[in-house]
């Protein structure tokens, strides 16, 4: 059985590094790139940030402020974007880069132009290495359920004058293991994460699997696992540092 968790657990770890950009919608584009800094930026960003909302993804600059809540309540919502200089003697080349929240890459295109000159040849290779990247598929996600709720609405303001409409009202589940009390916050209905009021980052999120009630879990370390549901209340096995595995139970309060 435990060699079974084990099989299972690594097998999760696989498909969580497998993760794509397509699953995120907030893309940080800082304000210049190390590389291609001041003068020598070529406009790259400017070709990267409308690409990058054309493939329907939320931009964010470096400047927090601006920030929606839901990036600011969980940095690691937003991935990173670089341009790197891939240099070559006879052609402009770029790497296309992008990082999580623990500067784990996650996806890496390169692009190449045999325009000789610097700022068209770059800009060229840009635009080759953006032609893979995928669109965002929550950015997508979140458009279908407006168009849903504008349908819905719309449908509301034909109803008899009688007719009473009734919203879901939502709750805060509160979860604790006698050291943590965490709350749980429900992304969509195939992701959760467990909050500490007292930290910006998630303990720990959940992506729904092909089995009911059982998650691949990434927790606030950066580590992959996977968790549960058992009687109402929500175990995670956490690793250890011989590659073994403990049962962490978290009490529905």
């Amino acid at each position: 059985m435990k060699k079974l968790t084990l099989l299972v657990a690594f097998l999760l770890m696989t498909i969580i590094k497998s993760q794509t950009i397509s699953d995120y919608k907030y893309i940080l584009i800082p304000s210049e790139f190390a590389d291609f800094t001041d003068s020598r930026s070529f406009g790259l960003d400017k070709i990267l940030e409308n690409s990058l909302r054309a493939k329907k993804y939320i931009i964010l600059s470096e400047t927090k402020s601006n920030w929606p809540a839901e990036a600011l309540s969980n940095p690691c919502a937003v991935i990173n974007a670089a341009v790197l200089n891939d240099k070559s003697m006879f052609r402009n080349k770029i790497i296309l880069q992008f990082t999580d929240c623990n500067n784990q890459v996650l996806v890496t295109k390169k692009g190449s132009s045999i325009i000789k000159e610097f700022e068209p040849g770059f800009q060229d290779a840009l635009k080759k290495a953006l032609l893979d990247v995928p669109f965002s598929n929550q950015k997508l996600k979140l458009e279908n359920i407006a168009q849903t709720e504008q349908k819905m609405t719309a449908e509301d303001k034909t109803s008899t004058p009688n007719e009473v409409v009734s919203a879901p009202v939502q709750t805060v589940q509160k979860y604790s293991n006698g050291k943590l009390n965490l709350q749980k916050i429900v992304i969509d209905e195939t992701q959760f994460m467990l909050i500490d009021g007292n930290s910006s980052v998630p303990f720990a999120t959940f992506k729904s699997t092909a089995k009911k009630d059982v998650y691949r879990v990434k927790l606030r370390s950066g580590e992959a696992t996977i968790g549960y549901y058992d009687n109402g209340n929500i175990i995670i096995e956490m690793p250890k540092t011989n590659g073994e595995f403990a049962n962490e139970i978290f009490v529905a309060n």
